[in-house]
C-alpha cells in the first residue's frame, strides 16, 4: 500500500517522528494508523490522499503509519484497531504531541470534519506561524478531567506508556499492576501528551506527582501507597472490585446488551456483523458496547462471563452467548422467549 507525495508513510519509529518533526510547532499532523489486510484501511488511505490535495489543509501533516510495525507507536497512543486516525498538534522541541481528537473506523465524513473543526480553531497569526488553539476553561478541563477519570474502571496517569514508560516511577507501578492484569486489566494516559491534564489532575486531586492510579474514578495513589496496598494484598481486590462493578452496570444498560467489535451500522468484525443482521431479522431492540474502544472492558468481560471470545449478547444483565449460540437459538425457536418482551417486535 503507497502514499501519494503528499501523505507520509511512517513504517518506523523514526520515520515516525521525523515526519512529526517535520510539522510547524503548533502545527497540526493527521495519523492514519492501517494494516495491508485491512480493506478499510485502503478505503480511507484514499481518504487520505484526496484530503491531502485540499489547498485548506496545505499546512496539515498527513501521515499513514503502518501499525504493526510500530508497536511502540501505537501502544503510546493507546491504538487498538485499524483504521484509527489521530489528530495531534506538535509541541515544542522535546515535548509530546498532543492529541487534539480521535477518530476509531472507517468514516470519511467524520474523518473530513473533524480535520476542518482541528483546522479551523487553528487560526493564521502574523508572520505566518500558527495560532494556537482557543485556550480551554477551568470549567472545560475539569470537565473533562472527570470524564477522563470514568474512562476505564482501572485508569493510571503515567509518563510514557506501560509497554514504553518514561521514568523510574512509571516503570515501577506498571510492574505492580501487571502481577493483577489477569483479574484487573487497566488503562493508561501519557501525561506528557498533554500538559492541561498533567497539571488540572494536580489540583482536581489533590496530589501532587505523577504516577496516579484511580479505581472507579477514585484516586487510590501514587507508586508509594500502590506498593503498600499490594504488600498488604490489599491492590488486587480493590482493581478486581472497580472492574467488576463497571461490568456489572454495562452488562445492564440496556434490557438487550451486544458487546461487539464496532457499532451495528460498522461493524468491525465478521461475527459482529452477523449477530447484528440476526437481531435485526428478529425485530430486536438492543444497546451495544464497542470492546475496541475500551480494552479493559474488553479483556476484563472474558473473565466476567468465562467467554473468551467476542460478540457476546446479554439479556437483563445475564450472558446468553456469542454468535454460534444465539443462532443456534434462533433457529429453534428459543431466542425470542429469552430475551425482555420489552425488546421483541
Amino acid at each position: 500500500m503507497t502514499s501519494s507525495a503528499r501523505v507520509v508513510l511512517a513504517t518506523s519509529a523514526e520515520t515516525f517522528e521525523s515526519a512529526l518533526a517535520s510539522a510547524k510547532p503548533g502545527g497540526l499532523c493527521l495519523l492514519h494508523f492501517r494494516a495491508d489486510w485491512a480493506a478499510q484501511c485502503v478505503q480511507m488511505s484514499l481518504v487520505m490522499d484526496e484530503l491531502a490535495k485540499e489547498p485548506a489543509y496545505s499546512a496539515v501533516t498527513f501521515v499513514n503509519v503502518e501499525a504493526e510495525q510500530v508497536p511502540q507507536v501505537t501502544s503510546r497512543f493507546g491504538v487498538l484497531a485499524v483504521p484509527t486516525f489521530l489528530l495531534v498538534r506538535r509541541a515544542a522541541e522535546s515535548q509530546q504531541p498532543q492529541v487534539v481528537d480521535r477518530l476509531n473506523g472507517a468514516d470519511p465524513a467524520a474523518l473530513a470534519a473533524k480535520l476542518s473543526a482541528a483546522v479551523s480553531a487553528t487560526a493564521p497569526a502574523t508572520g505566518g506561524d500558527v495560532a494556537a488553539a482557543p485556550k480551554e476553561t477551568q470549567a472545560q478541563l475539569e470537565a473533562r478531567l472527570k470524564s477522563l477519570l470514568t474512562r476505564s474502571p482501572v485508569l493510571l496517569f503515567m509518563k510514557g506508556s506501560p509497554d514504553a514508560p518514561r521514568c523510574g516511577f512509571s516503570r515501577q507501578i506498571v510492574e505492580l499492576l501487571r502481577k493483577h492484569a489477569e483479574v484487573a486489566p487497566f488503562d493508561h494516559f501519557d501525561i506528557l501528551t498533554d500538559q492541561a491534564v498533567r497539571e488540572g489532575l494536580k489540583k482536581l486531586s489533590n496530589w501532587p506527582t505523577y504516577p496516579q492510579l484511580y479505581a472507579a474514578g477514585e484516586l487510590l495513589g501514587g507508586l508509594d501507597v500502590v506498593r503498600e496496598m499490594d504488600e498488604a494484598g490489599e491492590l488486587g481486590p480493590a482493581l478486581k472490585a472497580a472492574v467488576t462493578a463497571r461490568l456489572e452496570k454495562l452488562v445492564k444498560a440496556a434490557p438487550v446488551m451486544l458487546f461487539m467489535k464496532g457499532s451495528p451500522d460498522a461493524p468491525r468484525c465478521g461475527f459482529s456483523r452477523q449477530i447484528v443482521e440476526l437481531l435485526r431479522s428478529e425485530g430486536v431492540q438492543f444497546g451495544h458496547f464497542d470492546i475496541l474502544q475500551d480494552n479493559s472492558v474488553r479483556e476484563g468481560l472474558k473473565k466476567f462471563s468465562n467467554w473468551p471470545t467476542f460478540p457476546q449478547l446479554y439479556a437483563d444483565g445475564q450472558l446468553l452467548g456469542g454468535l454460534d449460540i444465539v443462532r443456534e437459538m434462533q433457529q429453534a425457536g428459543e431466542l425470542k422467549e429469552a430475551l425482555p418482551a420489552s425488546c421483541r417486535a
